[in-house]
């Protein structure tokens, strides 16, 4: 089998998996860049090659990307990675980088086949609706709602995971994959989707009542041998109401389901809004918008009763003499054949004078039973006495020992919430409801509470609200933290012992008790030496230090705007210093020489005279 590499995107480290569907696995993984956990998505190997697969698994990818909700599992990054199959294939495997969800699958949950406690069965399915609320508004169906998809994280909160069949509603195609065969869960299809007919949000509902169903009562609304025969069923046949698996369910909890799971779209819940609507008014005591039960049942009418018999038989209490209850399913609509009117027959029927006499008969000698009995002091029979049994020591067991302890005892094991516990190793025992030792009757339920490791804390930002090493100390002890040692650094523009660094990095998750190490400043930073540099050079280091300055301009014999002196000089220097620059303006520049007159020459007028005597 060809191996996923380690790394993937020369970024994600690929590490143990803990997690595998139909076409893909999931790692958890870590992002190098950013430091931080993720979920790792990867295509099967063997499935890389496929065009129906590869185009399936891209589709995931941009419809999970596309949505941004805190109900929806986080896309981060996705990409393809090449790699070398066992025939000597080069392929591209696709990956998907997504948030990494500390919790539970609802799966996971339902696996001991005991539903959840009612207000924690509401507050998943709310969370489910919202999510698939915002993703009906994106224009996108989800189309394998079921516990596997469903995730409930260590605070409560629920993640709505795994776009991999997921269309837009625009879609109309959106029914079927190129193989032709039905997309989607057998146990949670909806009845269009079974049928291969176009699905749009409605069908995400249907599915969301599956899922409501299996949560209130333990067991999803329809099983059968092969998923041919569960989707027949939710085509075809109409649910019982849970309350008739766990009693203690609500009426209008029943309705809801009931409603959810209607055969006919118009019938159902029209938005995920309005579903949400009636479940948070039912678990506060208010009114819901679903009818009764019994409206969802197909009423059948009766065969005409022959003379003989002694009633006739009609299928409501509220049927009057000579009435019929019209057949009406909600699922399907009115029936529009015509309703006839069935007589109600009461025929006479004559008792025999040796039926009342055998009657009396069996009285009396009753009585002289009862009599007689109580001369002779004969006690009535008691009640068999109820069987009872402690509690087990369920100390230090995980939940395969607790469960299997408490079978042994003849007592139900239901799983509690996880207790956050500083000291008990997660997945260890800390408590029970009734606690360990109290007597109560055998097979009762013991709900067991497991630790869910120490609590995890969101590191908070010390690093831009200038706050000091003793304000952040105490902002950490009062989170459950320790602070480590403190790093003093010089910080350009961070005044002495204040906070600007941190690690692990704010907004992490860290364990309570963790040791954060903050980093402050020492309040100075070093001033190069800045003299004979540029003006321009200068100006780049004095703003890397985030200090100001002031320049003045002198003449020299330096190259014009070369620095010729600084104030301080270099060396270490206050944060918050001015520094004083005196800029080259080049040389002074020569006085220019005045010009000098012109002379009178004495010597020419001499000549002139000579030679005019000389003409002479």
């Amino acid at each position: 089998m060809t191996e996923i590499p380690r790394i993937l995107g020369s970024r994600y480290e690929i590490g143990e998996l803990i997690g595998r569907g139909g076409m893909a696995q999931v790692h958890i993984g870590y992002d190098t860049r950013l430091s931080r956990t993720v979920a790792i998505k990867v295509l099967r190997a063997d499935l890389a090659a496929d065009p129906t697969f590869l185009a399936r698994f891209r589709r995931e990818a941009q419809s999970a990307a596309a949505l941004n909700h805190p109900a929806i599992v986080a896309v981060y990054d996705t990409g393809e990675e090449k790699i070398e199959t066992s025939t000597g294939r080069i392929v591209s495997l696709p990956y998907i980088i997504m948030e990494y969800v500390r919790g539970r699958t609802a799966s996971k949950l339902l696996s001991s086949g005991v539903a959840l406690p009612i207000e924690e069965a509401v507050q998943v399915i709310v969370g489910v609706l919202s999510a698939l609320e915002y993703s009906h508004q994106e224009g996108i169906v989800h189309r394998d709602i079921k516990p596997g998809n469903i995730m409930m994280t260590q605070d409560g909160k629920i993640k709505v995971m795994d776009f991999g069949i997921a269309r837009a509603i625009a879609d109309s195609a959106a029914t079927m994959t190129s193989t032709n065969s039905v997309v989607g869960t057998a146990q949670y299809l909806s009845p269009e989707q079974a049928r291969g007919e176009v699905v749009d949000s409605r069908s995400d509902l249907y599915s969301t009542g599956c899922l409501l169903y299996e949560l209130l009562s333990g067991k999803p609304p329809f099983q059968g041998d092969s998923a041919v025969a569960v989707a027949y069923q939710h085509v075809s046949e109409a649910p019982k109401p849970p309350s008739t698996i766990a009693p203690d369910i609500p009426n209008v909890l029943d309705r809801i389901a009931m409603k959810s799971l209607a055969k006919r779209r118009e019938a159902r819940y029209q938005s995920a809004a309005e579903m949400r609507t009636d479940l948070l008014n039912a678990i506060q005591g208010g009114e819901v918008s679903a009818p009764q039960v019994n409206a969802w049942q197909t009423q059948v009418i009766p065969t005409p009763p022959r003379p003989s018999d002694a009633t006739a038989v009609l299928n409501t209490a509220e049927a009057a003499p000579n009435t019929v209850t019209s057949i009406f399913d909600p699922n399907n609509g009115p029936d529009t054949t015509t309703n006839t009117a069935i007589p109600a027959v009461t025929p006479k029927k004559r008792i025999s004078w040796l039926v009342w006499i055998a009657i009396i008969t069996f009285l009396l000698v009753g009585t002289g039973i009862a009599i007689v009995m109580g001369a002779f002091g004969e006690d009535a029979p008691t009640a068999p006495a109820v069987a009872m049994v402690d509690v087990p020591d369920l100390s230090n067991t995980d939940e395969a020992a607790a469960r299997r302890i408490l079978k042994d005892a003849g007592l139900v094991f239901k799983l509690g919430k996880p207790v956050e516990d500083d000291e008990i190793p997660e997945g260890i025992f800390v408590s029970s409801n009734p606690a360990v030792g109290t007597q109560v009757k055998k097979n009762s339920t013991i709900t067991v509470h497991f630790s869910g490791g120490k609590a995890e804390i969101t590191v908070p930002d010390l690093t831009k609200r200038n706050l000091t090493e003793s304000q952040a100390r105490a902002e950490l002890e009062a989170l459950g933290l320790r602070t480590g040692a403190v790093e003093r650094v010089d910080e350009p523009g961070v005044p002495e012992g204040i906070v600007f660094d941190m690690t692990p990095a704010p907004n992490s998750k860290v364990a309570k008790g963790d040791i954060i190490t903050i980093v402050v400043g020492t309040g100075k930073v070093q001033l190069p030496n800045l003299v004979g540099a540029g003006f321009e050079s200068a100006q780049n280091e004095i703003n890397a230090r985030k200090l100001t300055f002031d320049t003045i301009r002198e003449n020299s014999d330096q190259p014009e705007g070369t620095v010729i002196r600084q104030e301080p000089l270099a060396g270490m220097v206050s944060y918050d210093t001015r520094v004083k620059l005196v800029i080259s303006s080049g040389p002074a520049a020569t006085p220019t020489p005045a010009p000098t007159p012109p002379s009178t020459d004495t010597g020419g007028n001499n000549s002139g005279g000579s030679s005019g005597e000389g003409g002479n």
